[in-house]
């Protein structure tokens, strides 16, 4: 891995990947225990960094970056964040890949300045509700819930994970060691960016109604079997947002990027791709 920049935004220090060449995308991860930015999209970075330049930062609270405030707003000071680390690095406008918590945050961007968004990539992204499912799932009450108590161990960091994916036999003991020392973080312990704050709770971005006057072409990619957040999360997105599509990949949970990446870097590839053929007036 290759040791990430660092620099100064909306008041609290970012660390991030920046790879490649070309129309600028911004990969944001999830809000797992011990999550980064490198831990959700280390297997589409290098391809998709041959194609676009990548921007790929630890959000605050999460990996190298400084803590969120306790009083940051969820996913408002996220949003805010990462428009001003736009600024500093000079992009006017990009295209977003947003995985759980980040895809909450790439929709909550679209909504409030929709002219410094492309396309959107949601993977089961937060801020929606399910039609029939139960709610919050067991994963979501684990992250939620994952320093309270006797803070975080082995068995709470294995739970999550497990809950994320559909084929389990892949998972290892060195990815579950690596995940529970990111997240046994003093800095993280001390404040942990999912707790309950002065800021409120989570915005129900499925009941924003600029959702239906979105502008934005919007690839949503949901893993059939994800127990963290069920497929029918995305219906409500669906329905809304005027420019959306529905992928559904079999076999797979709450990490599509991860564990079908050859599959994740094509879409991608091939729905971001659409601009360049549309910009050469190519059908």
């Amino acid at each position: 891995m290759a040791e990430p920049r660092f620099i100064e935004a909306n008041g609290v220090r970012i660390a991030f990947h920046d790879a490649g060449d070309g129309p600028a995308l911004i990969l944001l991860h999830g809000s797992g225990p011990g999550a980064s930015g490198w831990s959700n999209y280390s297997r589409n970075v290098p391809v998709l960094a041959g194609r676009f330049r990548v921007i790929c930062p630890d959000l605050p609270g999460f990996g190298a970056s400084d803590m969120k405030p306790l009083d940051g707003k969820v996913p408002g000071f996220w949003a805010d964040t990462i428009l001003a680390l736009m600024d500093a690095l000079g992009i006017a406008q990009a295209h977003f890949v947003g995985n759980s918590m980040g895809g909450m945050i790439a929709l909550k961007i679209a909504l409030e300045r929709p002219e410094r968004v492309g396309r959107l990539v949601l993977m089961g992204p937060g801020g929606g509700f399910p039609v029939t499912a139960q709610f919050p799932t067991p994963g979501i009450v684990n992250l939620l819930t994952f320093y309270e108590g006797e803070g975080p161990t082995i068995e709470k960091v294995r739970f999550f994970i497990e809950q994320a994916v559909f084929d389990r036999s892949v998972l290892t003991e060195a990815l579950f060691a690596e995940r529970l020392a990111a997240a046994l973080d003093p800095r993280i312990v001390a404040q942990p960016p999912m707790r309950p704050g002065p800021g409120g709770p989570p915005e129900e971005l499925w009941r924003d109604p600029r959702l239906a006057r979105l502008p934005h072409d919007v690839l949503i990619l949901w893993g059939r079997e994800d127990r963290i957040l069920p497929l029918d999360c995305g219906f409500t997105f669906m329905k809304q947002i005027p420019r959306a599509r529905l992928l559904v990949v079999p076999q797979c949970g709450h990490w599509v990027q991860w564990e079908h990446a050859d599959e994740f870097n094509r879409q991608v590839a091939l729905f971001l791709g659409a601009d360049d053929r549309n910009d050469k007036g190519e059908k």
